[in-house]
């Protein structure tokens, strides 16, 4: 399959649900909406809902009807960016090839942003008719917890804990596991329950989510180290700068390239219960082994 070719179709029906599902820019309060969507629509590869899409293809499902739960990953996503680029956190002045946020909006506008995201998220999922109540909770229920204390707001706690500081490999494994991992494996997880999917297939798209999240953040380090900043969109060698727990820090670039390869190969294997309707999801993974954005 062209996997390019599919990742494009997909990423602007993602951009056409969103910006439906977004309040307009010119309803008021007009500066939060403003800042919500300039973030939104800053660019990005739209994985998070592309992987929940992805999963429900797998499962012989049409996408389309499940679009706010799709949308809801990368609203979610989203804020998470915003909160991570502030002075407090990770202090960025560039995402995406463009301004970060607060440096647009201001600091108080840029934290509404990112909290108005987060919760017209489970808004999404709470009013979306294409899945019955009892799947609609579930899924909410994923979502919360991938993005709490043992998830993204863990993770990120955790991260800017270890700043400056050796830390062992189970820390540095827990780090990249809540706040990149937990969300990714949370949107294939999500298209698998909305899917139908079974106990045993549920499992096996939360080891590949889970290992291809591993793998995604690996490799984004090892592009912060060693990238090209045109092709990233954002400052390089900033980790080092920061002292930050990486796996090419403690590893080297060579030795990350190695596990970030383990856990493609595990993701890959992941997928053994399920036939060629997965194969995008094959393709997904072997793209972010050879990502250079």
């Amino acid at each position: 399959m062209d996997i390019g070719r599919y990742l494009k179709e997909r990423r602007e029906i993602v951009e056409k649900a969103l910006d439906r599902l977004l309040p307009p820019e010119h309803s008021p309060p007009e500066k939060l909406h403003e800042s919500m969507r300039y973030s939104v629509f800053a660019g990005g590869k739209r994985l998070r809902p592309i992987l929940c899409m992805a999963a429900l293809e797998a499962l012989g499902k049409d996408p389309l009807p499940f679009m706010p739960a799709a949308c809801a990953l990368e609203l979610v996503h989203t804020y998470s960016l915003i909160h991570d680029d502030l002075p407090a956190m990770d202090d960025d002045d560039l995402r995406r090839g463009k301004s970060t946020n607060h440096k647009v909006f201001g600091e108080a506008v840029a934290i509404l942003a990112g909290d108005a995201l987060l919760t017209l998220s489970f808004e999404l999922i709470a009013r979306m008719d294409a899945a019955p109540a009892p799947v609609r909770l579930e899924i909410v229920k994923r979502l919360a917890q991938c993005s709490g204390t043992t998830g993204l707001v863990g993770g990120q706690v955790l991260d800017l804990a270890s700043e400056g500081r050796e830390v062992s490999e189970e820390t540095l494994e827990r780090i990249h596991a809540h706040k990149t991992a937990a969300l990714i494996e949370t949107a294939v997880v999500c298209g698998g329950i909305l899917g139908g999917a079974s106990e045993g297939q549920v499992c096996a798209v939360s080891m590949y989510g889970r290992s291809l999240g591993m793998a995604f953040q690996i490799t984004d380090d090892i592009l912060d180290a060693a990238g090209d900043e045109a092709k990233i969109g954002k400052r390089a060698r900033k980790d080092r700068e920061s002292r930050k727990a990486t796996y090419p820090g403690r590893y080297g670039i060579d030795g990350a390239r190695r596990i970030a390869g383990e856990y493609i190969h595990k993701a890959l294997g992941a997928l053994q219960p399920f036939d060629d309707k997965a194969d995008t999801l094959r393709e997904i993974a072997r793209m972010i082994a050879s990502r250079e954005r």
